[in-house]
């Protein structure tokens, strides 16, 4: 039961991490582009290889 005097704590802290992490990444704009992948797939420009 000692364990869990450390592992609360720890656990917490990382979650709260992992938030702030998200509320980060939602504030600076980083899911603003549902449309952008779709129209990349479909897109030529984006080709590594050449065309045959």
């Amino acid at each position: 039961m000692n364990i869990l005097v450390y592992l609360i704590p720890i656990s917490l802290l990382l979650g709260g991490i992992g938030l702030v992490a998200f509320i980060y990444t939602v504030r600076t704009n980083q899911y603003d582009d549902p449309d952008g992948d779709s129209r990349r797939i479909l897109s030529d420009e984006y080709d590594d290889h050449p065309k045959r």
